[in-house]
């Protein structure tokens, strides 16, 4: 019994491992970052707003957990998720975050900013509408993001290039945005733009990790 008792507990500290790596917020938003595809430690640094010094702490739980893997390219070192599995994880948990914690209701209703008529309740429903033109799906990340994969039909206009590209634009018809996901504010000031410009737009929560379609472009 004292064996099987040891066995036991054994494996459920190996298990704790990922939940360990899972409870810090940096590494959250680094996983979400990898969602979008390889990068580079400098790259996750800025994108995450810490050091290149904790940046590469935290990737180094994430390898250590495999959950991460890297790849040398000239001088370069690129991170990638090792599987699809760690973004379905991701998704899974901060999904239930935000079914169980009222604190993260009350924040995310912050950054709401659709209307309920602009956006269908369902992806089958915009994406037939986006085919047919009925709307138009912008995709707010930088180029590189999108030129790794991309919700179907959408156009690439990075939130820095929005402004100086309006023009392209209708206005006869909505525009949604989107960008990393749910935590990402990026889509959130895209619409703010859009709709003081006279567009009629509005903020789509799902990233790529969260679209789970397989209508998704792979480059």
């Amino acid at each position: 019994m004292k064996d099987a008792r040891k066995i036991k507990d054994l494996l459920y500290e190996q298990v704790a491992r990922i939940g360990k790596v899972f409870s810090s917020p940096k590494r959250l938003e680094l996983i979400e970052l990898l969602c979008q595809g390889e990068k580079t430690v400098e790259t996750l640094a800025r994108e995450a707003s810490i050091s290149m010094k904790l940046a590469s702490a935290h990737l180094r739980e994430l390898r250590g957990a495999h959950l991460v893997e890297t790849e040398r390219q000239g001088k370069n070192i690129l991170y990638r998720l090792a599987d699809k599995a760690v973004a379905d994880l991701w998704v899974h948990i901060h999904s239930l975050a935000e079914d169980r914690l009222i604190e993260l209701q009350i924040e995310l209703q912050k950054i709401a900013t659709q209307p309920n008529d602009l956006i269908p309740n369902d992806r089958e429903t915009l994406m037939k509408m986006a085919r047919r033109g009925e709307v138009v799906v912008i995709d707010v990340r930088p180029t590189e993001e999108y030129l790794v994969t991309h919700l179907p039909f959408a156009r690439s206009i990075p939130i820095d290039e929005l402004r100086q590209r309006l023009a392209e634009l209708p206005k006869d018809r909505p525009i949604v945005a989107y960008c990393r996901g749910p935590y990402c504010l990026m889509a959130v000031d895209a619409v703010k733009l859009l709709r003081k410009e006279g567009f009629k737009s509005a903020h789509l929560r799902d990233g790529i990790a969260e679209w789970d379609v397989p209508e998704i472009r792979q480059v």
